[in-house]
């Protein structure tokens, strides 16, 4: 059951926290720390226990017990190598925003822990649920709490930006539902067995009109979530009102809870369907990467410019999901862990400046460097980071989905290609603005402190890690991704074989009348003679 309690230890935590800060505030922040610490342990213990001699691409660990058995409702949790990479970044993530909150929240200490914990327990339900509708319930459990994040400890339009994000994410979540329960009664009528089982519905046999329909309702939740162009606008909205610690979990997990949707659902259910629906889906990503990237050139809100970032780098996901290639995939992966990150890192920085300055037009900065010097050496990491600076994470995650989905589309390829200029050009912007140049306003501002440098160190020695050896994340994902990559391209190759046959086949209907009697008559003269 430790993936049980994985969600148990959040959901505990949460609720403890906030009846705790009835009498004390640092209480809920301690206990909240103590959790996200407990998951963190946990998972790394699974990683550091498991034998790799038997691979990744098998469940480390798993549980099912019946919930609500009359429909075929189950509680079934498991793990492979991709949602222990995952679960890795929740509970590293989630440890480094109870801290980046620590004094940013001052008002209902206990229960923004509280909605904090439950969001996280939220998206680890996500990562691990094997049952369709317990999939569903973990995707709605993290939308609320991170409604009221954003409603109650926001900036001065947490209202609007709130109800959008609810409902961009409400409305598509829906359509995944009518997708959900397709895919039940179709399986029960094909089989007689009605159950929401992630296993017995693979393979489910339908019309390819109806797997293409039921396809859309299950991309329009993972895309709506991954911000694609035209899909995106609550994100910029939900970013700049956020605070600190609901910018983190929103770039960080949120964000790649669409893309691990895409992987673990939309590909292995409907891969034939996701082969006809690649072309547009990669021409959305490479619209995303360059349109994001325009926009963050343009943006004057230092939080709106970073949230334009995540659009752009989101496009990239999007493209090397549909290349239908194990590099490509490969580089997926990588770019959900290193983009959480980087992007993490770059909303603590603007957060900590607001905080001290009270203001994210970056038109009022400059020169701030020699005032906050550790702030200002943070900052260049993290920018040079989401330009793609080799050494670092984002480069090895962009060059692999680049070089894997060329074969798949290279016009669409090159011009991918072309967002690494535009995110030199944003990047370098960002830099010039906020700490190089002139001073503007004579700000007095303490640099970061232990807590802050420990979260940004921290995330600097992860960052450089994947630069270095991408292979210790690579080697988890691999068989996860190859057992994908097989099924989607095994199917698709089965089907094309099938439609050839079937093609070859002779269609009397279109032979002419005279030669089917012809045949016919010499075929009685035989007879006639044996």
């Amino acid at each position: 059951m430790i993936l049980v309690w994985l969600v148990i230890i959040l959901m505990g935590s949460g609720l403890l926290g906030w009846i705790a800060g009835r009498w004390n505030n640092t209480l809920p922040r301690m206990i909240s720390l103590a959790g996200t610490l407990g998951q963190l342990v946990i998972v790394a213990s699974l990683w550091l226990g498991h034998d790799q001699n038997t691979g990744w691409g098998a469940w480390i660990t798993s549980y099912t017990c019946p919930w609500i058995p009359a429909f075929g409702i189950q509680i079934k949790l498991a793990a492979d190598g991709l949602s222990l990479l995952m679960l890795l970044l929740t509970s590293f993530l989630g440890v480094l925003s109870v801290l980046v909150s620590w004094k940013e929240i001052k008002t209902k200490v206990g229960f923004f822990h509280f909605n904090l914990m439950f969001t996280l327990a939220g998206i680890t339900g996500v990562f691990v649920s094997f049952d369709l509708f317990l999939f569903y319930f973990s995707w709605e459990v993290m939308l609320i709490p991170m409604y009221f994040l954003i409603s109650l400890w926001g900036y001065e339009n947490r209202t609007y930006a709130a109800n959008k994000f609810f409902l961009f994410t409400q409305a598509s979540g829906l359509l995944m539902f009518l997708s959900i329960l397709g895919l039940y009664f179709i399986h029960g009528r094909n089989t007689g067995v009605f159950t929401f089982d992630y296993e017995q519905l693979l393979g489910t046999t339908m019309v390819p009109q109806m797997a293409f329909i039921l396809m859309l309702g299950f991309v329009a939740a993972f895309i709506v979530k991954l911000s694609t162009v035209p899909f995106h606008s609550w994100l910029p909205d939900a970013h700049t009102q956020a605070p600190t610690a609901g910018s983190v979990i929103l770039a960080g997990l949120l964000l790649k809870t669409g893309a691990y949707g895409l992987i673990r659902f939309v590909l292995p259910f409907f891969p034939e369907a996701s082969h006809q629906f690649a072309p547009l889906a990669m021409l959305l990503g490479v619209i995303s990467i360059l349109y994001g990237a325009k926009l963050a050139f343009a943006q004057t809100d230092l939080k709106r410019l970073v949230a334009y970032i995540s659009v752009s780098h989101m496009g990239f996901i999007l493209l090397g999901i549909y290349a239908f290639n194990e590099m490509a995939m490969q580089g997926v992966v990588m770019q959900m862990i290193a983009h959480s990150l980087s992007t993490g890192a770059l909303f603590i920085i603007v957060g900590a400046l607001h905080d001290r300055i009270h203001t994210r037009d970056i038109d009022q900065m400059g020169g701030l460097w020699t005032s906050v010097p550790r702030m200002g050496a943070m900052g260049l990491i993290f920018i040079m980071a989401s330009l793609g600076l080799p050494g670092l994470g984002n480069f090895i995650a962009e060059i692999l989905i680049l070089t894997g989905s060329f074969p798949a589309h290279k016009v669409l390829t090159i011009i991918a290609t072309t967002g690494f200029v535009a995110s030199t050009l944003y990047a370098l912007r960002m830099l010039q603005k906020v700490f190089y140049g002139n001073e503007r306003k004579q700000w007095k501002m303490s640099d970061f402190g232990f807590r802050e440098m420990g979260v940004m160190i921290s995330l600097t020695v992860v960052t450089i890690w994947l630069g270095l050896f991408p292979t210790s994340v690579l080697q988890v994902s691999k068989a996860s991704v190859q057992k994908i990559i097989e099924k989607v391209n095994d199917t698709r190759a089965k089907e094309s074989e099938a439609g050839q046959t079937a093609a070859k086949k002779i269609d009397t209907r279109s032979i002419p009348l005279t030669t089917l009697r012809k045949n016919e008559n010499l075929k009685i003269e035989l007879q006639n003679q044996n």
